[in-house]
């Protein structure tokens, strides 16, 4: 049974083209919702700059702050694996002058891209010549972002960050921080409102104050459920397999019994010599071990330092890109293999035999190779070396077409759909 209810939204819409219609059905209502309220008026738009109607302040973040305090407790109640969810890469410098950029944009033309789309369906002059200027300026920008490549891409990155990762504090306690927060910042603006507009605040409606109360019983909730461990997270994985020509979607741990994220050595080569795939390989053995033999392009990364390497994992073009574990044997690399499935890594799977087993198979014929194996040791390096030459080995890094060994394919590309943009743009 999959425990993540929510998960199947996520998937690529290749998997449920149905989803198009939900897609569409929700897009229209917020449209609706936006003109409603007025989001298609450009007088109200660029009055939150004068502070004499700052509805869009209010509605925007209260809708942020809503969808952040939903998403976390839906986290929390173990429905939603928030690692599913796509969180934006961070590029500092170019996000704060794109930032002013659009807001410049807005003063000017009294709308965002979003709501000038709302203002220019309902056939408002103002808000199709702003749409066609946004048009406009997308074609600029591609036609001119070859000359700043560089800046843009690697300036100020911090890949997958969030305030969690940036105030190292618990999830339920920044998401408490950030309501209150927020409800400080509607508060503000309401007082700005009444100086510089003249409101009444008299008139404002009383259910504001129930709606601030839930948000912060909710956030509240969120600091005394905790996030799902990585254990708590495994046992709720599934994974989608081929199993006798039907894909079929299994508990992760039944995944792993039934060997099918085990992949040979040969597979492997295969996989590292195909230009279409991006193969990043992690050998989580210790680093005299790494250090004495390691197949050409794997990276050394201890077992308890895997934590930190996910949030770049999880950035990756997961269309492209396998990730395969390894140790001497298997045994390192199965509990590798939890952590990363559990945190909703794509694509990760477990070098047959591990290092041994590659050794075994691409080894031979290489004299300064000696086997030495252990009976029932667990994960020990079988073989001895006249020194420490890690990837400079032949069998590190084996020409694949001299070999041609037959094996049952393992891998499968979990395809998921490309991340598209959001917020108010």
């Amino acid at each position: 049974m999959n425990l993540f209810p929510l998960e199947p939204f996520l998937r690529p819409l290749s998997e449920n083209p149905w989803t198009y219609l939900v897609f569409g059905v929700i897009g229209f209502f917020f449209g609706f919702v936006l003109e409603s309220s007025g989001f298609g008026n450009s007088k109200k738009l660029a009055a939150q700059f004068y502070f004499t109607e700052l509805t869009v302040l209010k509605v925007m973040f209260g809708a942020i702050v809503t969808a952040m305090v939903l998403v976390f407790f839906s986290s929390a109640i173990g429905i939603l694996d928030f690692n599913l969810v796509y969180v934006p890469e961070t590029h500092l410098w170019p996000g704060i002058l794109g930032g002013l950029i659009m807001g410049v944009g807005f003063i000017i033309g009294g709308f965002c891209p979003g709501t000038s789309l709302v203002s220019a369906a309902t056939l408002k002059i103002d808000g199709i010549f702003f749409a066609l200027g946004v048009l406009f300026g997308i074609w600029s920008f591609g036609e001119t972002v070859d000359w700043y490549w560089t800046w843009w891409n690697t300036s100020g990155y911090y890949g997958r960050l969030t305030l969690m990762d940036v105030f190292h504090l618990p999830t339920g306690v920044m998401v408490l921080l950030v309501v209150l927060m927020a409800l400080f910042m509607f508060w503000g603006a309401e007082q700005l409102e009444r100086i510089f507009g003249k409101r009444d605040l008299t008139k404002e409606p009383r259910q504001r104050i129930f709606g601030a109360a839930a948000l912060v019983v909710i956030a509240l909730a969120v600091i005394v459920l905790g996030e799902p461990t990585t254990a708590e997270k495994y046992a709720r994985a599934t994974l989608t397999r081929t199993v006798d020509g039907e894909k079929v979607t299994l508990p992760a741990e039944e995944v792993l019994s039934r060997r099918l994220v085990q992949i040979h050595p040969a597979e492997l080569l295969n996989t590292l010599a195909d230009p279409r795939l991006s193969t990043i390989m992690l050998d989580v053995r210790s680093e005299a071990d790494y250090n004495l033999f390691h197949i050409r392009g794997a990276r050394w990364v201890p077992l308890e330092r895997l934590p930190d390497l996910v949030p770049s994992l999880l950035t990756m073009d997961a269309n492209r890109t396998i990730v395969v574990v390894m140790s001497n044997d298997e045994a390192a690399a199965t509990d590798a293999w939890r952590l990363l499935v559990a945190e909703a890594v794509p694509n990760v799977y477990i070098l047959e035999g591990g290092i041994n087993n590659w050794i075994a198979v691409f080894g031979r014929g290489e004299a300064d190779i000696i086997p030495t194996p252990v009976p029932g040791a667990v994960d020990r390096l079988d073989y001895s070396f006249p020194a420490a030459l890690g990837d400079r080995y032949e069998a590190a890094d084996p020409n694949p077409h001299e070999w041609e060994i037959e094996y049952t394919p393992r891998i499968e590309l979990q395809r998921r759909r490309s991340p598209s943009g959001g917020g108010c743009g």
